[in-house]
C-alpha cells in the first residue's frame, strides 16, 4: 500500500488517511486521531519537531536496539475498527493501532501492506471521473502543514 495521505473529513471534522494498493486501483480510508494525522503528515512532509515525538522516539529507540521494523500489516478490520501487525526484524510481532503503524512505517521506511480481505470489505474504487479529485486532494497535501491539524500532544 502507499499512503496517499491525511485529510480532515467535513462535517465530521475526522482526520482519515487514505492508503492505495501499489499494484491495483483500490484505496483504504482509515479515520483516525487528530495526534496520529498530525504524526503522519510531519512524516510526508520530512519535517522534523525540534524534540521527537513518540513516533520519532520509537524509531529511536529500534535504531538504538539495532532492530528494523520490517513490515507493517493492516490484518483485519471488526466493528468498523481496524487492526495492525509491526513486523521487526528479529521476528517479533507486534499489534498495534493501524495510524500509529503508519507514522511508524513512514519514519522508518517500512512496507505497509493490507489483507485481501481488509481491502475487499473496507476498499473502495474511485471512479475515472473523480481522478481529478484525487489530484486534486495530492495538491491539497502539498499544501498543508502539519499545523494545520492543531498541535501533537
Amino acid at each position: 500500500m502507499e499512503v496517499v495521505g491525511v485529510r480532515v473529513e467535513m462535517p465530521s471534522n475526522q482526520p482519515i488517511v487514505l492508503l492505495k494498493e501499489a499494484q491495483g486501483e483500490r484505496y483504504l480510508p482509515i479515520w483516525i486521531g487528530m495526534t496520529e494525522a498530525t504524526a503522519i503528515a510531519m512524516a510526508q512532509a520530512e519535517e522534523p519537531p525540534p524534540r521527537p515525538l513518540t513516533h520519532d522516539l520509537f524509531r529511536d529507540v529500534l535504531d538504538g536496539l539495532g532492530i528494523r521494523l520490517s513490515t507493517v500489516n493492516i490484518v483485519a478490520l471488526r466493528d468498523g475498527i481496524f487492526f495492525a501487525d509491526l513486523v521487526f526484524s528479529n521476528g517479533v510481532e507486534v499489534s498495534a493501532r493501524p495510524s500509529d503503524s503508519i507514522a511508524l512505517a513512514l519514519r522508518t521506511g517500512a512496507r505497509i501492506f493490507a489483507s485481501e480481505e481488509v481491502v475487499r470489505e473496507a476498499g473502495v474504487i474511485i471512479p475515472d471521473d473523480q481522478e481529478d479529485e484525487v489530484e486534486k486532494f495530492r495538491e491539497f497535501l502539498d499544501t498543508i502543514t502539519p499545523e494545520d491539524f492543531g498541535r501533537a500532544g
